[in-house]
C-alpha cells in the first residue's frame, strides 16, 4: 500500500481526512506539522499512531504521494497575515517541489481554493471561467486568491510531474473551529448562544463540502493514473443562503434577521455564487454521496446534539 505524506498535518481538513484514512486502516501515512507535540497529542486523543515529524525531517521517509494542506483556512486570519500568505505558500511549495524532481514518479496533491478564480463569482466557475483581478488597485482580499493561483501556474509550468491542484470551496466538519469567520460558523455560534444572527441581504449560493466525499475524491486522484492538472471540488449541490438559514432555524431553532454587513467583513472578497460547476473530477469515478444540506445537517448534530440541540 502506498505511503502518503501530509505536509500541514495540524489544518482541520487534513486531520478529517487523516481519520478518514485510518478508519479505512491505511497503514502508510507520515505527518509532518511545525508543532509534533501537539499534533502527537491530538493523534493520542483519536488513537492514531502515525509517524509524525517537524518539517525538517520531511523527505527522509521514502513516500508516493505528498500531500500539502499548509496554508491559511480562516479568512479572518487570512486578513491578519496579509501579503506574509505569498511567503508561506511559496516555502513549502517548494518543499514539496524539490522531494518530486528527486523523485518523479511522486504523486503530489496541492490543496488550492476556489479563489482562485478571482474575487467575483457574479456567477459560480465553470470550465471557461475566466480569472480577472486589478494590477493598479490590488488590495489585501487579493493576496490569498493570487497566492493560491501563482502556486497553480507554478504547478502547470511542470508538465512532466504528477502535481494535482484541488480546489476547495467550502467544507464544513464537525470538528471546525466555532471561532472561525466562516458564515456557517456564525450561524452555529449563534444557535449555541441563543443570539440573533444578523445577516446581509441578499444572494449567496456555497458549496459544502463533507469529509467523507473529500476522502473519496482524494482517494480517486491517487488511484488515478497521473496527471497534471486542476480539479473543483464540489457535492452533490450547493445551497442558497435562504435554504440553509430556513433548515438551521427548523431544525436548530436559530433566530435571524437581514442587516448590512459591516465594512471590511468579507476578508476575501465578496462571493455571491463561490462554487463551482465544472465536473472533471467525475472522470476519475468521485460522485459526491451528500449534498451541501445534508453534510451540513450530519455535521452540525455531532456539534450540537442533534436537533434542538437539547443534549448540549
Amino acid at each position: 500500500m502506498e505511503r502518503i505524506a501530509i505536509l500541514g498535518a495540524s489544518s482541520r481538513i487534513a486531520q478529517d481526512l487523516i481519520l478518514s484514512f485510518a478508519r479505512a486502516g491505511h497503514p502508510g501515512i507520515l505527518l509532518y506539522g511545525r508543532d509534533p507535540a501537539t499534533l502527537r497529542g491530538w493523534q493520542d486523543a483519536h488513537g492514531l499512531a502515525y509517524p509524525v515529524a517537524d518539517y525538517g525531517a520531511y523527505g527522509r521517509e521514502p513516500h508516493d504521494a505528498v500531500l500539502n494542506f499548509v496554508g491559511v483556512g480562516d479568512p479572518r486570519r487570512a486578513a491578519q497575515m496579509g501579503g506574509g500568505i505569498f511567503g508561506v505558500t511559496q516555502e513549502f511549495d517548494d518543499l514539496a517541489l524539490r522531494g518530486l524532481r528527486d523523485n518523479p514518479q511522486r504523486r503530489y496533491v496541492f490543496l488550492s481554493s476556489g479563489a482562485a478564480y478571482g474575487s467575483g463569482f457574479e456567477q459560480p466557475a465553470g470550465p471557461d471561467t475566466r480569472t480577472a483581478f486589478m494590477p493598479n488597485a490590488l488590495g489585501p482580499q487579493d493576496y490569498y486568491a493570487i497566492a493560491k493561483l501563482h502556486a497553480e501556474c507554478r504547478h502547470r509550468a511542470l508538465p512532466d510531474l504528477a502535481i494535482t491542484d484541488l480546489r476547495v470551496f467550502n467544507y464544513f466538519s464537525r470538528y471546525q473551529d466555532l471561532d472561525a469567520r466562516f458564515f456557517i460558523t456564525d450561524i452555529l455560534r449563534a444557535i449555541r448562544t441563543g443570539d440573533v444572527l444578523r445577516t446581509s441581504p441578499g444572494t449567496m449560493v456555497r458549496d459544502y463540502l463533507h469529509p467523507d466525499d473529500f476522502y473519496q475524491l482524494v482517494t480517486r486522484l491517487l488511484a488515478a493514473p497521473p496527471a497534471n492538472g486542476a480539479l473543483d471540488c464540489y457535492s452533490a449541490a450547493p445551497v442558497d443562503k435562504a435554504a440553509l438559514l430556513d433548515a438551521m432555524a427548523t431544525r436548530y431553532g436559530l433566530r435571524h434577521e437581514a442587516a448590512p454587513a459591516p465594512a471590511g467583513v468579507n476578508a476575501t472578497g465578496a462571493k455571491p455564487h463561490y462554487y463551482s460547476l465544472d465536473r472533471r473530477a467525475a472522470g476519475l469515478g468521485y460522485a459526491p454521496a451528500h449534498t451541501s444540506l445534508d453534510g451540513i445537517r450530519i455535521e452540525a448534530d455531532a456539534i450540537l446534539g442533534g436537533p434542538g440541540h437539547d443534549r448540549l
